[in-house]
């Protein structure tokens, strides 16, 4: 993979508040990467297909999809909290056309998303905002509520979530809708992801919180629901071939994939 920078007649990237590392960007095999600061991927994209999804457990993040009648998106909000490389961000927006809000603390990982990796300027339907996610999940009450809501957010060193307490969590299901589902991003060594999923069940019920099948890198995707059960069998078999045939996710292996997060 090739670094470069940004080209001088586009917003500078350098860092804009000490604390937070900056942006660097690299690229090879047709895919673009985002950095912070260090060689972990924060996020990607295929050059030629800029609104697809590239990374697996970024497309294994959209399982809350299965949760809800696909007729039913375009009436409904999607919200990220860690923008990464906008691919779910853009996916919601411009393949699903949802309603569509992302939460990212560093100013510089949204003009590098802009400026590098195709993510739209704000409209009607879609709302990028420069702020904290912990601000943001203590305050739940002044924002829209949200259908979906993909959690994301590890630091440059990517060790561990950088909000992963039980009390933030119980601010994520107070962000959600009625029935509305959380997909969480966890990497690394299993007593951090017990950890991680013991909070969520606290804050969720432990009846609502599904786990994945770990990736070959490590990153399991953590499901929670807000008073809402998995759909039955059928339907979610008829909702996962509409998935893969309308918007080419591969959503039949994910049913393979799911088990209660209490299970091994």
């Amino acid at each position: 993979m090739s670094g470069f920078s940004r080209p001088d007649n586009r917003a500078s990237m350098k860092k804009s508040c000490a604390a937070l590392p900056p942006v660097t960007i690299s690229e090879g095999d047709g895919v673009r990467f985002l950095h912070l600061d260090s060689p972990w991927v924060q996020g990607s994209m295929l050059i030629r297909k800029p609104f697809d999804i590239e990374l697996e457990y970024v497309q294994r993040m959209m399982v809350w999809l299965l949760f809800f009648d696909p007729d039913t998106l375009q009436k409904r909000h999607a919200v990220q909290l860690g923008l990464g490389s906008g691919a779910i961000t853009k996916f919601c927006h411009k393949r699903l056309r949802m309603r569509t809000t992302a939460v990212e603390l560093n100013p510089d990982v949204i003009i590098a998303c802009r400026g590098w990796f195709h993510l739209p300027a704000d409209d009607r339907r879609l709302t990028v905002l420069n702020a904290d996610a912990a601000d943001v999940v203590r305050d739940p009450a002044r924002y829209d509520s949200a259908d979906a809501l993909c959690v994301d957010l590890y630091d440059h060193e990517a060790a561990s979530p950088v909000l992963d307490d039980e009390a933030f969590y119980a601010g994520c299901r107070a962000m959600l809708a009625d029935g509305g589902v959380m997909t969480v991003n966890l990497f690394g060594r299993r007593s951090s992801f017990d950890r991680s999923a013991t909070h969520v069940a606290q804050s969720f019920g432990s009846e609502h919180v599904w786990r994945m099948r770990a990736t070959r890198e490590g990153n399991t995707i953590l499901i929670a629901a807000r008073d809402a059960v998995a759909p039955e069998r059928t339907v979610l078999e008829q909702r996962a071939a509409t998935i893969e045939q309308r918007f080419g996710l591969p959503a039949r292996k994910w049913l393979r994939m799911v088990r209660p997060a209490t299970e091994p």
